[in-house]
Order: structure tokens, then sequence, then C-alpha cells
């Protein structure tokens, strides 16, 4: 005999669970708390690694079922996009060349310009990203793809980083980092200078992927009510994702909190 078109034992089984205790109710709590915490952008697999990061060690495939029944879907999705490329300069060498991996902070910095078009505006943003732990250091944006976009970008980030410290800084081969007064700030640091090979994007890949991540995870996720409005929220993106973005390669903690553990282990 069927009841409501399923079996009478199903039926009942289901009556029987109702009434029994849920023994991942406050685990289903903490899940839909880190979901709504990082805004809908942590997949079940950085929900597993945030739980871990709190003392509770989840099989991720538990997680996924969980995240299924509570109807949470991560709601990144990377989408293609361009990148401001600009003009390009003469080759210069590629002293990097993929070596993406820094042991320690401020050895390895690397910088790029991408565009964003929003409100029938153009807006450059130029950020720089330290290679040890992905952290980005600072940024300018600007309407306009300008010299001092990329100089005030240079003067902010520079002090930061100790005199006399042996730093490769790498970028692509556009105008703005072959200008003779950025590669005099550069000598003056002692700071080695490094470019991708032309039309390469994968010899400064890292600044890509940033990009694509920020566009994703942000650009694309939110709704703006202006200009003003959109670089108010990119400095909160920001200072999210330094402070609480957790990564996988760094051992579950976001870059902020792996260069502090890393110097505190030192």
């Amino acid at each position: 005999m069927k009841l409501a078109g399923i079996h009478r034992s199903t039926y009942y089984y289901y009556v029987k669970q109702m009434d029994k205790p849920d023994p991942d109710a406050d685990l289903k709590i903490e899940i839909s708390a880190i979901y709504d915490e990082h805004e809908g952008r942590y997949g079940y697999r950085r929900i597993r690694d945030e739980l871990a990061n709190r003392g509770k060690k989840v099989n991720h495939k538990k997680v996924q079922r969980i995240m299924k029944e509570l109807g949470l879907k991560c709601l990144v999705r990377m989408k293609k996009y361009k990148s401001y490329k600009g003009a390009v300069g003469k080759i210069a060498p590629n002293i990097l060349d993929r070596q993406f991996r820094a042991d320690h902070p401020n050895e390895k910095w690397v910088t790029d310009i991408t565009e964003f078009k929003l409100f029938g505006e153009k807006l450059y943003f130029s950020p720089v990203l330290d290679l040890f732990n992905g952290e980005i250091i600072t940024y300018t944006i600007g309407s306009r793809p300008t010299y001092s976009l990329v100089s005030t970008m240079l003067e902010q980030v520079l002090e930061r980083l100790p005199e006399d410290h042996q730093l490769l800084m790498h970028s692509d081969q556009g105008w703005q980092y072959q200008m003779k007064k950025y590669r005099q700030a550069l000598q003056k640091r002692g700071i080695t200078q490094s470019k991708s090979r032309k039309g390469n994007c994968y010899d400064n890949s890292v600044m890509e992927n940033f990009f694509g991540i920020m566009k994703s995870e942000f650009l694309y996720l939110k709704e703006f009510e202006s200009v003003e409005h959109f670089k108010l929220e990119l400095e909160k993106y920001i200072e999210y994702y330094n402070n609480k973005r957790i990564k996988a390669k760094l051992k579950g903690m976001s870059p902020i909190q792996y260069r502090t553990h890393t110097q505190s282990a030192a």
C-alpha cells in the first residue's frame, strides 16, 4: 500500500526521523554562518578548511551534502576577462622566468594593470602582489592609465620596503614600466626589474589569476550605486582578500595570517 505516492514503510520511516534530534544541527548552523560571512564565495572545500581552522575536522563530502540540504551554493564562477595591456615597449629580460615561489616576504613582487567598465566609465586598477603569500600590498585606481597611476603605486609600496632590501619587481612590457622615472626609482632602491616576454600572459600568471578571482568574487557578484561606491567596496574586498580569504596552498590561512604565522615561527 502507498500513502501520497510513497510506500507505507518509507512514510513511517520519515515520520520517525522527524521526531529525532538532528545530530548535525550545530554543524549546519556553523556552515551557514561561514557561508554568509564570506558572502557565498566559499564552496564546500574551502568551508571544510575553515571548519578545520576552528578545530572541527569534517569530511568534505559531508560538508558538500549539508550545503546541498541547506541550498547553499558557491556563487563564484570564474569568467574570462581582458586585462588592460596598452602599448608595449621594448623587450626586457624576464628574470622571474615563472619562478613564482618566494621563500620570504618582500622577495618577489608582481604588478600589472587591469581595466573595469562601470557606469559608462573606464577605471584602471594597479595593484602589487607579494609572491610569498599572495598578499596585495597596495594598489591605485584611476580613470586613465597614466604614469601617475603606476608612480603613485610605486611610492606607496616602497614605503614598506626596508632599506637595502633585495627585491625582484616583475611586470609586463607595458609602457609605464618602461618609463625612465620608473626604472630609476627601482634602481635607486636597488630593486631588480623583470618583465614578461612580449605577448606572454603566462609570465605574470599569478597576477592574472588574482584579477580573475577578484572579478569573479567581487565585480560580478556585487551591485554598485556609483563609481565612488565601487571604490569603497573594492577597498573592503582587498581587506577581506588579505585578512580573511583562506587558501589551501597557505595551509588554510589567509595571506596575512600566513605571513604572521611564518614570521613568528622563524
